[in-house]
């Protein structure tokens, strides 16, 4: 096996994981492995600031465990276990920090689709089967009637491709109705868990992780923001320093980033506010990518979230918004972004919740609102970064109004996914997403440091700032005034991708419409 070129805190690091997959019965040096045995399972952790190398150590794990014989679970389908398999998923907290690994090449999926199975139909389990080098090529003769070979070769190119069975079933000119009867909770445990942005993780899904993987890896972010109620402290805080493997080099892109570099500058103690904003300043008049603006720029808002501290700040920018567009009062116009905030359903409907859940509909889930479904209280929505985005669900939309206590509610079934507008989202929201362009609405992140409030040690300010500076992919827009650009084209929904196969359940799995 052929290791990249790695700083000596990535390979101390890589050292350290290699040992802990060997004792679990995994060789990456020999690419050998033997049946896992039963014992006592193993965290560790790998923390590094944004830059530090996290994702290509990630990246590489996979390969190397793919190379030894390890099968990727991309929670689209398992096949037979075997007694001697052993398994790997790579998975995020959000739908948006899945899509952001599997950009990079990484076969990430989320914490809740591999908490969920597919119930395929046993017919297309032996096309699966193939596709996943488990099992012969069916003979056509046995299949439902219109499978011909030259639609199995077209399943068969698409799967090497892209590694989806429901994509490659649907490029077979199967619909997903014909092959997923439905989805259950997992009953067996998996093997080798590797969870990208484990500084968004709360106590109840650590446990659930380790309950499924022996063998759980982490890979987070010590400055970013801890989950809500946990007073600062993210999962990996609690473990052994032996378990924990501290990459300290910033690792620069391709011609530096001057995101990156504001970004590791509030690791300063002596930095204020005031010295920090100067730095952007001095970093826009240097470098396309920061940007001193003046207004929020809305056209900007319908395709990333404005980032803010506090919630005063995001609902009267989302008024702003959906103003300068021209929205109704009373209802949705198709391409405006929403934020599902949960799923209001009785524990008597817990298999409309797996459907959804499954199919990427899970708290805060970016979504984008293309119109209403068939029946009323139906919503057409795209899941942003979700393996199969399209879906219509039963949906509950809040539209918060300044200085008023209950929100205005264009659309409202009697249960199903509620969801608030997107246009603007607090900084802790967004942790695990990222967007080309992101901005921050930097008048909050003064207020907080107005404020002197601390997070585990550090002033929340240079959190805050921290977070939602490393949200931006390319560039990083610092907005310093309260005031809103008008849009220069309306909304628009023709550049969401088309999925592959838009996947309904059988009357039988959803009976949600």
């Amino acid at each position: 096996m052929t290791l990249p070129q790695l700083s000596p805190d990535q390979a101390e690091a890589w050292d350290a994981l290699a040992e802990t997959l060997a004792e679990s019965g995994i060789d990456l040096i020999s690419e050998e492995i033997v049946p896992p045995k039963p014992g006592k399972g193993r965290v560790m952790a790998v923390i590094g600031k944004a830059g530090s190398g996290k994702t290509l150590l990630l990246a590489e794990l996979t390969r190397a465990l793919k190379s030894a014989g390890v099968e990727i679970v991309s929670g689209d389908y398992e096949g037979k276990r075997r007694k001697d398999r052993r398994t790997v998923a790579v998975l995020a907290p959000t739908n948006k920090a899945a899509f952001v690994l599997r950009m990079r090449g990484v076969p990430a999926t989320t914490i809740h689709r591999i908490l969920y199975t597919p119930v395929y139909d046993p017919e297309y389990e032996r096309i699966a089967d193939w596709l996943t080098g488990m099992g012969d090529r069916p003979a056509v003769e046995n299949l439902t009637e219109g499978l011909t070979e030259a639609a199995l070769d077209r399943a068969k190119a698409f799967y090497d491709q892209h590694a989806s069975i429901p994509g490659a079933l649907a490029a077979a000119g199967l619909r997903g109705s014909d092959f997923i009867r439905g989805w259950k909770r997992r009953e067996d445990g998996l093997d080798i868990g590797l969870i990208d942005e484990s500084s968004m993780l709360d106590e109840r899904q650590f446990e659930d992780l380790r309950e499924i993987f022996p063998v759980l890896i982490l890979f987070g972010d010590p400055a970013q923001l801890a989950p809500v109620g946990q007073s600062g402290e993210m999962v990996f805080d609690r473990l052994a320093e032996s378990q924990r493997l501290v990459l300290n080099r910033i690792h620069r892109q391709e011609n530096d980033s001057p995101i990156l570099d504001l970004a590791h500058a509030l690791a300063d103690p002596a930095l204020e506010f005031d010295a920090f904003e100067r730095m952007i300043r001095d970093a826009a008049a240097a470098d396309p990518r920061v940007i001193w603006a003046e207004r929020v720029d809305s056209d900007l808002m319908a395709q990333s979230p404005v980032l803010v501290w506090r919630n005063v700040t995001r609902i009267k920018l989302i008024q702003a918004f959906r103003s300068a567009y021209g929205a109704p009062g009373d209802a949705l116009l198709p391409g405006e972004p929403l934020i599902c905030d949960g799923l209001e359903l009785p524990l008597k409907h817990r298999r409309k919740r797996i459907d959804l859940e499954a199919r990427g509909l899970i708290k805060g889930a970016q979504v984008v609102y293309l119109g209403p479904g068939r029946k009323p209280g139906f919503s057409r929505l795209h899941v942003v970064g979700a393996e199969d985005p399209r879906l219509s669900a039963a949906s509950i939309v809040k539209i918060e109004m300044p200085d008023v206590e209950e929100p205005f509610i264009p659309y409202a079934a009697r249960m199903g996914a509620t969801f608030l507008h997107g246009a603007a989202v607090t900084i802790h929201k967004a942790q695990g997403s990222q967007w080309p362009d992101v901005q921050v609405f930097a008048p909050d992140i003064s207020a907080a440091a107005w404020s002197n409030r601390s997070e585990a040690g550090i002033a929340l300010w240079k959190r805050l700032a921290y977070v939602a500076i490393t949200r931006a992919q390319e560039r990083l827009h610092w907005v310093v005034r309260a005031r809103l650009a008008r849009p220069s084209v309306p909304l628009a929904i023709d550049h969401l991708d088309s999925p592959a196969a838009t996947l309904t359940l059988t009357p039988e799995a959803q009976d949600q419409g």
